[in-house]
């Protein structure tokens, strides 16, 4: 009489199966194929855990940099003024208030300007 792995190794298939779902074809229904898709996307999850935080800052830079130079700066004479001045905001909110609230943003840039 054999002996069936059972229990084990049955919740172990479903979790990786569970984990593959909205996989298309058999990526999400034979379990090897579903292991190998699902170890990948595993690992590019993490990786653009990473990335996002440098995509977002780059963003920032750049919404920053377009708003300073309508106020007659560049982004680094800004940042430069900006820590001159002690004025500590993160570039999330400089870029916000640059698309939300110019004339604040162009307040800010006028103190960093001033410490030039």
């Amino acid at each position: 009489m054999r002996i069936k792995r059972g229990y084990k190794a049955r919740r172990r298939r479903n979790k990786v199966l569970k984990l593959a779902k909205g996989f298309r074809g058999g990526r999400s229904k034979l379990f090897r194929t579903a292991s190998d898709s699902v170890d990948k996307a595993l690992t590019y999850a993490y990786r653009d855990r990473k990335a996002r935080k440098r995509d977002f800052r780059k963003l920032w830079i750049t919404r920053i940099n377009a708003a300073a130079r309508m106020n007659d700066l560049s982004y680094s004479k800004l940042i430069h003024g900006l820590k001159l001045a002690n004025i500590d905001i993160d570039r999330k909110v400089l870029a916000e208030l640059a698309i939300s609230d110019p004339s604040a943003f162009s307040r800010i840039a006028g103190l960093a300007s001033q410490q030039l």
